[in-house]
């Protein structure tokens, strides 16, 4: 460890702007300790104003995922451009007291301007990985700065430069790689491109994100300091070493230490070994997990280090909260001082003192947003093309002939899963195709080109078909998710088993087929691979759709267009999980980092071995005695649904969502980090039932929860009291049903705490539910008004501090 150090601070100085630290002392001497406060917090703009930016003098705003000016979806960019000049005038209206800094305002830019209605979405970090090629990966940074630029943003949060251990993490598809030497070649490429362009960087999540135990989100990470900086540290040292202006803290703990409260990595070693002097930024209410705080109030993380604290909407309560523990000696002054010191640096080394507005900045950057766009989606389509790694190509099947009638299956027409996360909305979710105003779906690009050639095109969404094709495209793979909603609890892909029957059925028929996956991560495909005449990946690739179809097609004079360049930067998995431990990452490979095909592979190529049966979890009897149904997201072995008369199986697809009737809504709420929980508000009036649960088309027998005395249990917070009876169902595919009133029990629980309810399972099987079959663990149904916060919904024994329902 102390040679690992030795060799990193002779390798890294960073340098601060010398020529503007007499400035930021003096502004720092003249600043009262409510002002340098108020340059700590940095608050979402839906939950402030700019003349609450003026009034508080408060540092930063940031656009959360899914957030937009006037909270509008389609804001166009001149909306985006109005609000940061409101929030940057704001900031500047001084009065002659010391206030008068300029904001900045800081957002997730992770695969282009993703937040932006318009924006040209590029592939996320997954994919561009596969490329292999830093050039092209700086390029994309440039023209993402761009972008940000042109909407009057001056801080972006990336790279992200976690080293994914575990694939089953959620959030895979951020990292480039698995190996530290393709994330060392990409970060100074990105950090160059963003800071080149007048904006600021951040290097995330600082530390072990990707290597937490089980690929848990939010996790932990049991690793000594020397392998943390060895297996996860190597970004990070070139990141500093390039100049970073910020660095992010990260959500996980280390060995069971919440890293937004750790002065030994925060302090210790990010900013005295490893040198660097820039800005800390928390993750959005990432100090409401370190124990002793909440999202208001954290005097350990800035103690810790923390210079900036993403507060998204109790920033008034921290500014507060922080002043008092100043003024009580818990938080000394020249902690404060050294943190505003670092943001007011920031601040002088992007030029926000130059008093130009963003609006006049941006015009200064990009003349012409509509030529940048369009010159964006050129190399969105060549990062595409680069990124898709082919796996298998028996026949040379690729790249078929457009001269012929092929028929195309499955999620080919869908822009929005082929971008996954962070598109327009946090998750990526709720998105059509008309929301993607320049983009172009696989199957559009395929159509257009197959139809040029001559060619006829099938569109079908289960392998029906009016013509008999001459080749089949099926194109299948995760849903949209990003952090918190993305973690499986195995590799094994989406939809394998209606996949791999369609695809026999296809090679009964005679009919070759080729499979495209869309995926945030390596999976076990091996049953569709098997199956598959040729087989690609061609992972997130964004709203440019037709550097897929560049490659599975030749043009129309019979030639190839262009060839498979991409290679694995993952280990592509042979199991689903570690068979021997269950919470270390999969040691089965199938294909290793840096595999791939191309065109002119021979086509004897053979499949290495596939493993068919993979291993399951382990367990310790046939029978289930604890069942996790929702804690943060929806467990993958449950579905989420709305219910009543005009749709009693409405999908919830983690939006803000409303049933068909309008008299429920179900949306994302934060109780303890951001959306971890869901608020159902039940509009009722009385005249029919709605109802919110989850169910699993696999009926599961829970005997092993009745004999250890289990319960349902709900942590919930009640909003507003039911106006109805309320009442929770269990099912053992309805009509074997069993009901439980929590009436009088949710009107005992106080308004706005989050409490603990469970209901005995004696209770639903005295009701008639037969526990052996049980396909919809919990079901919460009302005729009238309820308002109700769910964070976790579980079966097991029940908690000292719960409230039990009475089974009378």
């Amino acid at each position: 460890m102390k040679k690992l150090i030795v060799v990193i601070l002779s390798v890294i100085v960073y340098q601060s702007v010398e020529a503007n630290e007499h400035q930021v002392q003096e502004l720092l001497g003249r600043m009262s300790l409510e002002q340098k406060v108020g340059q700590m917090i940095q608050a979402e703009i839906q939950f402030i104003t700019p003349e609450q930016v003026r009034q508080y003098a408060i540092g930063s705003v940031l656009n959360g995922g899914g957030s937009y000016p006037k909270n509008d979806k389609f804001s166009p960019l001149v909306e985006w451009l109005n609000l940061a000049d409101a929030f940057y005038e704001a900031s500047i209206n001084s009065h002659g007291d010391g206030r008068g800094i300029p904001l900045i305002w800081g957002t997730d830019a992770v695969h282009g301007h993703n937040n932006v209605y318009g924006a040209t979405l590029f592939p996320h970090n997954i994919g561009l990985g596969a490329t292999h090629n830093p050039s092209l990966v700086g390029e994309i940074a440039k023209a993402t700065a761009l972008e940000v630029r042109a909407s009057g943003i001056d801080w972006i949060f990336a790279p992200t430069i976690a080293i994914a251990k575990d694939d089953r993490w959620g959030r895979t598809y951020e990292s480039f790689s698995d190996q530290p030497s393709l994330i060392e070649a990409y970060t100074p490429e990105i950090i160059d491109a963003i800071q080149g362009s007048g904006l600021a960087a951040t290097a995330k999540h600082f530390i072990g994100d990707g290597g937490t135990l089980g690929g848990e989100d939010q996790g932990n990470a049991e690793i000594s300091l020397e392998s943390l900086l060895e297996d996860h540290g190597a970004g990070y040292i070139r990141a500093i070493n390039e100049g970073v202006y910020s660095v992010m803290a990260s959500f996980n703990s280390w060995n069971g230490e919440k890293i937004h409260g750790s002065h030994e990595l925060i302090t210790g070693v990010l900013k005295e070994q490893l040198g660097f002097d820039g800005v800390v930024v928390s993750d959005w209410n990432g100090i409401g997990q370190v124990e002793g705080c909440t999202n208001s109030s954290c005097p350990q993380a800035i103690n810790a280090g923390i210079d900036m604290v993403m507060v998204p909407e109790l920033w008034r309560e921290f500014l507060q909260n922080t002043l008092s523990q100043v003024e009580a000696g818990i938080i000394s002054e020249s902690r404060i001082d050294d943190a505003v010191a670092r943001i007011l640096r920031m601040k002088f080394k992007l030029g926000l003192f130059d008093k130009i507005k963003p609006s006049s900045r941006a015009a200064a950057a990009v003349a012409d947003i509509e030529a940048t766009r369009a010159a964006n989606k050129k190399l969105a389509r060549e990062a595409v093309r680069q990124s898709l790694v082919l796996l298998r190509n028996d026949q040379n099947l690729l790249p078929l002939s457009p001269n012929q009638h092929i028929l195309v299956i499955g999620s080919a027409d869908d822009i929005g899963k082929a971008s996954g996360g962070w598109t327009l909305s946090w998750q990526g979710t709720g998105n059509t195709n008309a929301d993607f105003p320049t983009g172009i779906s696989i199957y559009g690009e395929l159509k257009n080109q197959i139809g040029n050639a001559g060619g006829t095109i099938e569109l079908s969404a289960d392998g029906e078909f009016q013509r008999r094709p001459d080749k089949a495209i099926v194109v299948f793979g995760e849903e949209p998710y990003a952090e918190g909603m993305g973690d499986v609890s195995d590799l094994r892909a989406p939809d394998l088993e209606r996949v791999t029957n369609l695809l026999l059925s296809l090679k009964e028929q005679g009919i070759p087929t080729v499979t495209v996956f869309l995926t945030g991560r390596p999976m076990w495909v091996n049953p569709v691979l098997e199956n598959s005449t040729a087989f690609v990946v061609a992972w997130l690739p964004g709203s440019e759709g037709g550097g897929v179809a560049d490659l599975l097609l030749r043009d129309a004079r019979g030639q190839v267009q262009f060839d498979f360049l991409g290679r694995l930067s993952f280990d592509w998995p042979n199991d689903t999980l570690n068979a021997k431990n269950n919470q270390q990452p999969v040691e089965d490979i199938l294909f290793p980092y840096g595999f791939g095909l191309s065109v002119s592979s021979m086509s004897s190529t053979e499949l290495p071995a596939l493993k068919l049966k993979p291993t399951v979890a382990n367990s310790s009897s046939e029978t289930v005695a604890s069942v996790m149904i929702f804690n943060a997201r929806t467990h993958p072995d449950w579905e989420p649904y709305i219910g009543e008369r005009l749709d009693w199986q409405q999908r919830y697809v983690n939006a803000d969502q409303l049933s068909k009737g309008g008299q429920l809504r179900i949306r994302r709420a934060d109780t303890k980090v951001q959306e971890d929980s869901l608020r159902l508000i039940f509009g009722g009036d009385g005249s029919q039932l709605n109802q919110w649960y989850w169910q699993s088309q696999d009926p599961k027998d829970l005997s092993g929860a009745l004999e250890e005395g289990s319960a349902l249990n709900f942590t919930i917070v009640v909003n507003t009291y039911p106006s109805e009876e309320a009442t929770v169902r269990m099912d053992c595919i309805y009509p074997c049903s069993a009901a439980i009133s929590i009436t009088d029990t949710l009107h005992a629980f106080p308004k706005g705490v989050s409490s603990q309810l469970a209901i005995p399972i004696q209770c639903f099987v005295d009701n008639g539910l037969r526990i052996d079959r049980v396909d919809t663990p919990a079901l919460l149904v009302t005729k009238g008004a309820l308002d109700v916060t769910l964070s976790a919904v579980n079966i097991g024994v029940a908690s000292e501090a719960s409230i039990k329902v009475s089974c009378d």
